[in-house]
């Protein structure tokens, strides 16, 4: 085999042109506002995804539930969106000590209404779980709202002990008394998916303090007894639980919606059918706009579709993770470390559901999925990310920056009128 003489320099160029290519990626992700962009990126194309999503995935339903108004669920779902963007951005502009002030509210209001779900004439029951709220015309799930207070509170207590936290008791206490009780009131309500995903916030803060390892083994091997006792006590979860592998063994009964999410996502190939084109969602797939919406996706978008909508959520939990650590402020990086890990440990149990490498244990994906109690703590959740990712170290001098170079030429910063005017 001979070689030309200008090989060797084709792969030099290569090289080179890979190495400044690499080193434009570092240089990019070095930049003080970097956590704050990709935040704010990620998080739009997401919930732009979600809405339109939920409008295909549930048309039909709307249409034969709400006097053929194929649009009703999407309205809903886009009057929360509008309901809780103004309240993310009041959030991001909110100083540090305003927010941790509401920690004790949040815990103790989490914990009154998820209590009042059970007192007659205010809990409602939806698919067996008594997890409802009923405020008049409005209802809503009080868990959901549970996960940010839970991600709040812990995050001010350890910051408040921060030197205190090498004692495994200043740990413990009085978290694991007060989040126990959330959790015991939402299993009350026989919500084991939200139980669970609350149990991985608590481990998640444990892990982000820097708790010793056999606490965890402790945590991991309480959930898993507790869960499959749980299990036993539901012919329905037991079913879930012992047919989730092969949802084809039971296809008439326990396995239909994983069997079904899977001819989805199969029949979605590589560039999906379209949007709308969605066979599954006529009538064969349960909870087409809510749990199982990224089935929905998969048979509409392809797998491209599905990639770009983990890609997101991986973009969420870098940005989240680099706040986390970048910061110095404990309350910061203990918050910041709770919503990520409770954003990605939810999304992943819900794809894990679809692709039936999990049980089916009704768990929405966040900002994708249907449901304004789902949908409003996710966004505020983000717009607290927001706000700490605009106090990272750089990144307000970077934004006064920004804010003056879009400064008209010729006005001055205070007085709004041109230079040399009276």
């Amino acid at each position: 085999m001979t070689t030309t003489a200008g090989e060797p320099r084709a792969q030099l160029a290569r090289a080179r042109s890979f190495s400044g290519w690499t080193a434009s990626v570092r240089e990019a992700l070095d930049r003080p506002l970097t956590s704050y962009y990709l935040l704010l990126g990620a998080s739009t194309l997401l919930l732009t995804i979600g809405l339109m999503m939920v409008l295909s995935a549930s048309s039909v339903y709307a249409y034969k539930n709400f006097d053929g108004d194929s649009y009703a669920v999407f309205k809903r779902q886009l009057t929360w969106v509008l309901l809780a963007l103004p309240l993310a951005f009041v959030v991001s502009r909110l100083p540090h000590r305003v927010i941790r002030a509401f920690a004790w509210p949040a815990i103790f209001l989490a914990l009154l209404a998820l209590a009042l779900t059970q007192v007659p004439g205010f809990g409602v029951e939806v698919g067996g779980n008594q997890n409802w709220l009923a405020l008049g015309p409005l209802r809503v799930q009080p868990s959901e709202l549970a996960k940010l207070a839970v991600i709040l509170w812990c995050a001010d207590l350890y910051g408040r002990k921060e030197k205190l936290l090498g004692d495994w008791r200043h740990v413990l206490m009085p978290m694991l008394p007060v989040t126990g009780l959330v959790i015991g009131l939402v299993l009350k309500q026989h919500d084991l998916g939200t139980a669970l995903v609350l149990f991985a916030i608590v481990l998640g803060m444990l892990w982000v303090v820097g708790a010793p390892a056999r606490l965890f083994v402790l945590g991991m091997t309480t959930v898993g007894v507790l869960a499959l006792y749980l299990a036993t006590t539901s012919h329905e979860r037991l079913d879930r639980l012992t047919n989730f592998a092969d949802p084809f063994k039971d296809y008439q009964g326990a396995g239909w919606q994983p069997a079904h999410g899977l001819f989805a996502m199969s029949s979605g190939g590589i560039f999906g059918k379209g949007i709308s084109a969605s066979q599954q969602k006529w009538g064969n797939l349960p909870a087409a706009h809510t749990d199982f919406i990224f089935a929905v996706l998969g048979e509409e978008l392809g797998l491209v579709g599905t990639l770009l909508v983990l890609g997101l959520f991986l973009t969420i939990a870098y940005a989240g993770f680099r706040v986390a650590l970048r910061t110095k402020d404990p309350f910061v990086r203990y918050m910041s470390a709770g919503i990520t890990i409770w954003l990605t440990v939810q999304m992943m149990i819900n794809v894990g559901m679809v692709l039936a490498l999990l049980p089916v244990i009704g768990i929405p994906m966040p900002l994708v999925s249907y449901g304004g109690s789902a949908l409003l703590p996710s966004l505020v959740a983000l717009g607290l990310l927001v706000s700490f990712a605009r106090s990272e170290p750089g990144a307000k001098a970077a934004l006064r920056a920004r804010r003056r170079r879009r400064t008209p030429a010729g006005v001055t910063a205070g007085s709004g009128r041109p230079r040399g005017t009276r």
